[in-house]
């Protein structure tokens, strides 16, 4: 899958659970939902693009972007 698109469907997930209250439990929660949720090479593609790219040049939500680098298993 094109890494724009991956990158399209972690944002979109991130804006639902940005809004809890607990920001750490909503950074667990968007990295769960793509653990339990999508395939083993999309899960790897969006880990490397998160290591491979500095937060400030990712087109990734910041929120989503540290949910992803902090939370989410390959």
């Amino acid at each position: 899958m094109e890494t724009k698109n991956l990158i399209r469907m972690a944002n979109d997930i991130g804006s639902f659970f940005v809004s809890y209250p607990d920001e750490e439990q909503a950074k667990r929660d968007t990295a769960g939902h793509i653990q339990k949720f999508w395939g083993r090479d999309m899960r790897k593609q969006i880990k490397e693009y998160v290591t491979d790219t500095p937060e400030k040049n990712s087109q990734l939500n910041p929120f989503v972007f540290n949910a992803i680098n902090k939370y989410l298993k390959d």
